[in-house]
């Protein structure tokens, strides 16, 4: 179930930003989550959990409002 919910949230997400993975909005994520400083961020592994918490955190809001 949290992997359909992650899924669900980056699709949602996706969706909401017209899939540009390398917009504004996404690159202001990626800043305020690890920093802008790309030497200093986790491994892609990390991230890539990281990405998936972070999506399913937004569908589990977006389901509660």
């Amino acid at each position: 179930m949290n992997l359909l919910s992650s899924l669900l949230g980056l699709l949602r997400l996706g969706i909401a930003t017209r899939f540009r993975v390398r917009g504004r909005y996404w690159k202001w994520r990626e800043e305020t989550a690890f920093g802008s400083d790309r030497s200093k961020w986790p491994s892609a592994k990390i991230r890539r959990h990281a990405m998936l918490e972070y999506a399913r955190w937004a569908w589990r809001m977006r389901r509660t409002l």
